[in-house]
Protein backbone atom coordinates (compact mmCIF):
# COMPACT_ATOMS: atom_id res chain seq x y z
CA UNK A 1 0.00 0.00 0.00
CA UNK A 2 2.86 2.39 0.81
CA UNK A 3 6.10 3.66 -0.65
CA UNK A 4 9.43 4.99 0.54
CA UNK A 5 9.86 8.74 0.03
CA UNK A 6 12.26 11.52 0.97
CA UNK A 7 11.54 14.52 3.19
CA UNK A 8 13.56 17.71 3.61
CA UNK A 9 13.80 19.35 7.03
CA UNK A 10 14.09 23.09 7.64
CA UNK A 11 17.89 22.82 8.00
CA UNK A 12 18.17 21.13 4.59
CA UNK A 13 18.68 17.62 5.93
CA UNK A 14 17.07 14.91 3.82
CA UNK A 15 15.56 11.93 5.59
CA UNK A 16 13.65 8.89 4.51
CA UNK A 17 10.01 8.19 5.25
CA UNK A 18 7.29 5.66 4.54
CA UNK A 19 4.03 6.99 3.10
CA UNK A 20 0.75 5.14 2.67
CA UNK A 21 -2.21 6.67 0.83
CA UNK A 22 -5.85 5.73 1.35
CA UNK A 23 -6.18 3.88 -1.95
CA UNK A 24 -4.83 3.73 -5.43
CA UNK A 25 -6.48 6.35 -7.64
CA UNK A 26 -9.32 4.99 -9.75
CA UNK A 27 -8.45 4.32 -13.36
CA UNK A 28 -8.26 7.53 -15.31
CA UNK A 29 -7.86 9.75 -12.24
CA UNK A 30 -4.70 11.51 -11.18
CA UNK A 31 -3.21 10.74 -7.79
CA UNK A 32 -3.79 14.29 -6.57
CA UNK A 33 -7.50 13.88 -7.34
CA UNK A 34 -7.64 10.69 -5.26
CA UNK A 35 -5.81 12.52 -2.48
CA UNK A 36 -8.77 14.87 -2.25
CA UNK A 37 -10.83 11.94 -0.99
CA UNK A 38 -8.66 11.48 2.13
CA UNK A 39 -10.09 12.30 5.55
CA UNK A 40 -6.84 14.08 6.36
CA UNK A 41 -3.33 12.98 7.23
CA UNK A 42 -1.57 11.40 10.20
CA UNK A 43 2.15 11.52 10.93
CA UNK A 44 3.35 8.29 12.58
CA UNK A 45 6.40 8.51 14.83
CA UNK A 46 8.48 5.38 15.38
CA UNK A 47 9.64 3.55 18.46
CA UNK A 48 13.40 3.20 18.97
CA UNK A 49 13.33 0.44 16.33
CA UNK A 50 13.11 2.68 13.28
CA UNK A 51 10.49 2.73 10.56
CA UNK A 52 10.21 -1.04 10.76
CA UNK A 53 7.50 -3.52 9.82
CA UNK A 54 5.31 -2.52 12.77
CA UNK A 55 5.40 1.20 12.00
CA UNK A 56 4.76 0.58 8.31
CA UNK A 57 1.81 -1.58 9.29
CA UNK A 58 0.44 1.26 11.43
CA UNK A 59 0.66 3.54 8.37
CA UNK A 60 -1.10 0.96 6.22
CA UNK A 61 -3.88 0.57 8.79
CA UNK A 62 -4.40 4.32 8.93
CA UNK A 63 -4.48 4.48 5.14
CA UNK A 64 -7.15 1.77 5.18
CA UNK A 65 -9.15 4.08 7.46
CA UNK A 66 -8.95 6.87 4.88
CA UNK A 67 -5.93 8.89 6.03
CA UNK A 68 -2.70 9.73 4.27
CA UNK A 69 -0.08 8.36 6.68
CA UNK A 70 3.63 9.16 6.76
CA UNK A 71 6.36 7.89 9.10
CA UNK A 72 9.57 9.95 9.05
CA UNK A 73 12.81 8.08 9.75
CA UNK A 74 13.89 10.25 12.68
CA UNK A 75 17.10 8.25 13.24
CA UNK A 76 18.42 8.94 9.73
CA UNK A 77 20.68 11.68 11.10
CA UNK A 78 22.43 9.04 13.19
CA UNK A 79 22.18 5.90 11.05
CA UNK A 80 20.29 6.08 7.74
CA UNK A 81 17.70 3.37 7.10
CA UNK A 82 18.05 1.81 10.55
CA UNK A 83 15.36 -0.73 11.41
CA UNK A 84 15.20 -3.38 14.08
CA UNK A 85 13.12 -6.21 15.44
CA UNK A 86 12.32 -6.90 19.09
CA UNK A 87 14.71 -9.59 20.27
CA UNK A 88 16.68 -8.78 23.45
CA UNK A 89 19.85 -8.25 21.42
CA UNK A 90 18.08 -5.95 18.96
CA UNK A 91 16.51 -3.97 21.79
CA UNK A 92 19.95 -3.49 23.36
CA UNK A 93 21.33 -2.11 20.07
CA UNK A 94 18.34 0.19 19.51
CA UNK A 95 18.71 1.77 22.96
CA UNK A 96 21.91 3.50 21.82
CA UNK A 97 19.83 5.91 19.73
CA UNK A 98 18.17 7.38 22.81
CA UNK A 99 21.15 7.56 25.15
CA UNK A 100 21.30 11.30 24.38
CA UNK A 101 18.34 12.14 22.14
CA UNK A 102 18.48 15.24 19.96
CA UNK A 103 14.93 16.45 20.51
CA UNK A 104 15.20 19.60 18.35
CA UNK A 105 16.45 17.53 15.39
CA UNK A 106 13.67 14.95 15.79
CA UNK A 107 11.12 17.75 15.92
CA UNK A 108 12.56 19.37 12.79
CA UNK A 109 12.17 16.06 10.99
CA UNK A 110 8.65 15.64 12.37
CA UNK A 111 7.74 19.12 11.13
CA UNK A 112 9.02 18.12 7.68
CA UNK A 113 6.58 15.18 7.73
CA UNK A 114 3.68 17.42 8.81
CA UNK A 115 4.46 19.87 6.02
CA UNK A 116 4.70 17.06 3.45
CA UNK A 117 1.11 15.89 4.00
CA UNK A 118 -0.75 19.07 4.96
CA UNK A 119 -2.25 19.32 1.47
CA UNK A 120 -4.26 16.16 2.23
CA UNK A 121 -6.35 17.97 4.85
CA UNK A 122 -6.16 18.36 8.64
CA UNK A 123 -3.07 16.66 10.10
CA UNK A 124 -2.79 14.57 13.26
CA UNK A 125 0.17 12.81 14.82
CA UNK A 126 0.51 9.46 16.58
CA UNK A 127 3.64 8.06 18.19
CA UNK A 128 4.74 4.97 20.08
CA UNK A 129 7.38 4.61 22.81
CA UNK A 130 9.98 7.28 21.90
CA UNK A 131 7.50 8.40 19.28
CA UNK A 132 4.86 8.91 21.96
CA UNK A 133 7.13 11.46 23.59
CA UNK A 134 7.91 13.08 20.24
CA UNK A 135 4.17 13.29 19.45
CA UNK A 136 3.53 15.05 22.76
CA UNK A 137 6.42 17.48 22.19
CA UNK A 138 5.13 18.12 18.67
CA UNK A 139 1.72 18.99 20.10
CA UNK A 140 3.37 21.67 22.24
CA UNK A 141 5.93 23.08 19.81
CA UNK A 142 5.14 22.41 16.14
CA UNK A 143 2.75 23.97 13.67
CA UNK A 144 0.16 22.48 11.37
CA UNK A 145 -1.34 19.87 13.69
CA UNK A 146 -4.99 19.43 14.71
CA UNK A 147 -4.66 16.48 17.15
CA UNK A 148 -2.01 14.33 18.83
CA UNK A 149 -2.00 10.80 20.23
CA UNK A 150 0.87 9.29 22.21
CA UNK A 151 1.41 5.70 23.31
CA UNK A 152 3.63 4.96 26.33
CA UNK A 153 6.00 7.89 25.92
CA UNK A 154 8.51 7.75 28.75
CA UNK A 155 9.75 11.34 28.39
CA UNK A 156 6.29 12.94 28.47
CA UNK A 157 6.55 13.47 32.22
CA UNK A 158 9.60 15.68 31.59
CA UNK A 159 7.63 17.80 29.11
CA UNK A 160 4.39 17.95 31.10
CA UNK A 161 4.81 21.61 32.02
CA UNK A 162 4.44 22.39 28.30
CA UNK A 163 0.83 22.82 27.25
CA UNK A 164 -0.30 21.19 23.99
CA UNK A 165 -1.82 23.60 21.51
CA UNK A 166 -4.06 20.87 20.02
CA UNK A 167 -6.32 18.18 21.57
CA UNK A 168 -4.06 15.43 22.92
CA UNK A 169 -4.73 11.85 24.00
CA UNK A 170 -2.20 9.64 25.83
CA UNK A 171 -2.18 5.87 26.40
CA UNK A 172 -0.22 4.10 29.16
CA UNK A 173 0.05 0.52 30.40
CA UNK A 174 -0.61 -0.02 34.10
CA UNK A 175 2.33 -2.45 34.37
CA UNK A 176 4.83 -0.51 32.24
CA UNK A 177 8.20 -1.18 33.91
CA UNK A 178 9.69 1.97 32.40
CA UNK A 179 6.85 4.41 33.11
CA UNK A 180 5.66 4.18 36.71
CA UNK A 181 2.08 5.17 37.45
CA UNK A 182 3.48 7.97 39.62
CA UNK A 183 4.75 9.56 36.39
CA UNK A 184 1.32 9.16 34.79
CA UNK A 185 -0.30 10.77 37.82
CA UNK A 186 2.17 13.66 37.58
CA UNK A 187 1.18 14.19 33.95
CA UNK A 188 -2.49 14.05 34.92
CA UNK A 189 -2.00 16.63 37.64
CA UNK A 190 -0.07 19.01 35.41
CA UNK A 191 -2.17 18.49 32.30
CA UNK A 192 -5.86 18.17 33.14
CA UNK A 193 -6.49 19.37 29.59
CA UNK A 194 -5.06 16.11 28.17
CA UNK A 195 -7.05 12.88 27.89
CA UNK A 196 -5.02 10.17 29.68
CA UNK A 197 -6.00 6.51 29.45
CA UNK A 198 -4.51 3.65 31.48
CA UNK A 199 -4.80 -0.02 30.47
CA UNK A 200 -5.02 -2.48 33.40
CA UNK A 201 -2.34 -5.15 33.34
CA UNK A 202 -0.76 -3.82 30.14
CA UNK A 203 3.01 -3.49 29.81
CA UNK A 204 5.24 -1.20 27.76
CA UNK A 205 4.71 -1.77 24.05
CA UNK A 206 1.29 -3.34 24.55
CA UNK A 207 0.09 -1.94 21.23
CA UNK A 208 2.65 -3.76 19.04
CA UNK A 209 1.69 -7.27 17.95
CA UNK A 210 5.35 -8.10 17.26
CA UNK A 211 6.44 -7.59 20.86
CA UNK A 212 6.30 -10.09 23.70
CA UNK A 213 4.40 -7.47 25.72
CA UNK A 214 1.56 -7.28 23.18
CA UNK A 215 -1.85 -7.17 24.87
CA UNK A 216 -4.54 -7.58 22.23
CA UNK A 217 -7.58 -6.40 24.25
CA UNK A 218 -5.72 -3.27 25.36
CA UNK A 219 -4.28 -2.70 21.89
CA UNK A 220 -7.67 -3.04 20.21
CA UNK A 221 -9.31 -0.67 22.69
CA UNK A 222 -6.52 1.90 22.40
CA UNK A 223 -6.68 1.77 18.60
CA UNK A 224 -10.45 2.23 18.60
CA UNK A 225 -10.09 5.19 20.94
CA UNK A 226 -7.32 6.69 18.81
CA UNK A 227 -9.37 6.45 15.62
CA UNK A 228 -12.38 7.99 17.34
CA UNK A 229 -10.19 10.82 18.62
CA UNK A 230 -8.86 11.54 15.14
CA UNK A 231 -12.35 11.30 13.64
CA UNK A 232 -13.50 13.94 16.13
CA UNK A 233 -10.64 16.40 15.65
CA UNK A 234 -9.42 15.96 12.07
CA UNK A 235 -12.27 17.77 10.34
Amino acid sequence: MGQDIKLTASDGFQLGAYRADPSAPPKGRAKDQAKDQAKGAIVVIQEIFGVNHHIRNVCDRLAAEGYVAVAPAIFDRIEPDFTSGYSPDEIAVARKFVANPDWPAMLRDTQAAIDAVKDAGPVGIIGFCLGGSVAYAAATKLTGLKAAVGYYGGAIVRFADDKPTVPTQLHFGEKDAGIPLTDVETIKAKRPDVEILIYPGAQHGFGCDERASYDQPSADLAWTRSLAFFAQHLR
